[in-house]
């Protein structure tokens, strides 16, 4: 089985922000980006397309001109007041607290990140069992969750997120 992991290209949100969860379209950056994306998905002409709702991955999916499923497992996490602000603008002591212990936070009025990690596990879980070719359209997030999942790696919640608009593909062992 081989999952084509793709995390959508820049949102039209200027860079700094939070914007998890906010439903916003692609910049004209990533609009000019989906040629190459599309294109790095040839290989997966037959595969189910599997897409977060938020409309920043839709479009990455509509580019592809086939249905897609649209799942809301795949969505960002949920930052609560966080949403749209500079990160510049959180507080230092609550990222602090976020990097001590990423699975146990949740940043205010927004989503454990325990449970964006369930979530994705039961979406991985089904991706398992099905073992059918893949694409997944889905954010930041998500993949540092689903990628080491699908090569039975350990989650690592503090590494960096795959970079905007990046496809990776993934062989999954059996």
């Amino acid at each position: 089985m081989k999952i084509a992991l793709v995390r959508h290209p820049a949102p039209a949100i200027a860079p700094g922000h939070c914007y998890g969860r906010l439903d916003m379209p692609l910049s004209p950056e990533g609009l000019a980006a989906l040629p190459t994306i599309t294109s790095a998905l040839a290989a997966f002409a037959d595969a189910d397309i599997w897409t977060s709702p938020a409309q920043r991955c839709a479009t990455v999916a509509e580019a592809l001109g086939r249905p897609a499923r649209r799942d809301a497992r795949l969505l960002e996490l949920d930052f609560g007041a966080w949403e749209g602000r500079s990160w510049n603008d959180v507080p230092r002591e609550a990222l602090d607290r976020w990097a001590a212990d990423p699975a146990a936070f949740t940043p205010p009025g927004g989503e454990r990140v325990a449970d964006l990690v369930a979530r994705v596990q039961s979406l991985h879980d089904e991706l398992r069992r099905d073992r059918r070719d893949r694409v997944v359209i889905t954010h930041g997030g998500v993949l540092k969750v689903l990628a080491p999942l699908l090569r039975h790696r350990p989650v690592d919640l503090a590494a960096p997120a795959p970079a905007l608009g990046s496809v990776e593909i993934i062989t999954c062992p059996t």
